[in-house]
């Protein structure tokens, strides 16, 4: 399948959905669905999900499906007519692209890649992936093997397809604990034009940011856009943690039965943060967000806008349309 480089500069990038969808005055507000490519669309619809996150090969296992053309072309024509806003695709917990054992870090690669192109034909808008962990070798030599491993990925990105690195809770050797390690990634791939992040809640929290505090929130909003940039912030994922602040564990909650609690609307509702896809994670029935954590999330967030005297109508500054360097 013929896809344009990542790097090239087409008028889609500009004028296409990409563009549109970088001037939103709301979150969107979704969550991760089962289902894969045949029905997480009809379970987020079912949901009223605006947007909707999904694997799309078993996150159990590293075998990769092989997806039937008229299976991609469906998924594409049944997203326009339910109207979901926002779709993005997240690879297989299992990807370690920072391992020193070559045949881990192969199968990695390799996966990502076929993610990449997955994510690409069913039209998403973006590749969440966990970067991995260096299992001691040290933040340096896990970069070595990064760096490389998401230049062959993001060769095969789309103008509307982006690879967006998730910051992570800090455990062990993770790659992504804090802003300044996203940004040197960042620089590293020569802040390459269809990189991204997804910043999510939890792991905010238990790396040692406290985005329950409008203060420590605003600082680290103003941190992101000086070291990576606010265009570059392509989703959110919305979870509460069932571990304290700084605790460096990976450990989400149901919206409202965490420690961040009804203050995980300082996170949802900032206005830097508006116009983005909000994606639940959470425990849900035990097979991912279900109807009454969406109740919870869109009571949520019309309290957190109330508070901060913004309606979901008022317009935000949102990033320069995609295409762009940031």
């Amino acid at each position: 399948m013929h896809r344009p480089r990542a790097g090239s500069r087409s008028g889609s990038a500009r004028s296409g959905r990409g563009q549109a969808r970088g001037y939103r005055s709301r979150v969107l507000l979704g969550g991760h669905c089962s289902g894969g490519i045949r029905k997480a669309l009809d379970n987020a619809h079912g949901f009223g999900m605006d947007a909707v996150q999904l694997f799309v090969q078993s996150p159990r296992a590293w075998r990769f499906p092989e997806h039937d053309p008229a299976d991609l072309e469906a998924f594409r024509a049944q997203r326009e007519e339910l109207g979901i806003g926002a779709v993005t695709v997240h690879a297989l917990y299992l990807l370690n692209l920072a391992s020193p054992k070559d045949d881990f870090y192969e199968k990695s690669v390799t996966t990502l890649r076929s993610t990449v192109d997955t994510a690409c034909a069913i039209g998403a808008d973006a590749v969440v992936f966990h970067v991995g962990s260096h299992l001691g070798s040290g933040f340096e030599a896990g970069l070595e093997r990064v760096v490389p491993a998401l230049a062959q990925a993001l060769e095969r990105c789309s103008d509307t397809t982006w690879l967006c690195m998730e910051n992570t809770a800090g455990t062990g050797g993770t790659i992504g604990r804090s802003l300044d390690e996203l940004a040197a990634l960042y620089e590293a791939l020569d802040r390459h034009e269809r990189l991204g992040v997804c910043l999510d809640s939890c792991h905010l929290y238990a790396s040692g940011y406290d985005v329950t505090d409008p203060a420590e929130l605003d600082k680290l909003v103003r941190e992101f856009n000086r070291q990576i940039g606010l265009d570059r912030l392509r989703c959110l994922h919305v979870n509460d943690s069932k571990t304290p602040l700084g605790s460096n564990r990976d450990r989400h909650d149901n919206i409202g039965d965490g420690l961040m609690g009804e203050k995980l609307g300082v996170f949802l509702g900032h206005p830097k943060l508006q116009g983005l896809p909000a994606l639940l994670e959470v425990p849900g029935s035990g097979h991912g967000p279900d109807a009454e954590q969406m109740k919870k999330l869109r009571e949520l967030y019309a309290r957190a806008t109330k508070r901060s005297g913004r309606k979901p109508g008022m317009k935000a500054r949102r990033p320069a349309a995609r295409g762009t360097r940031g």
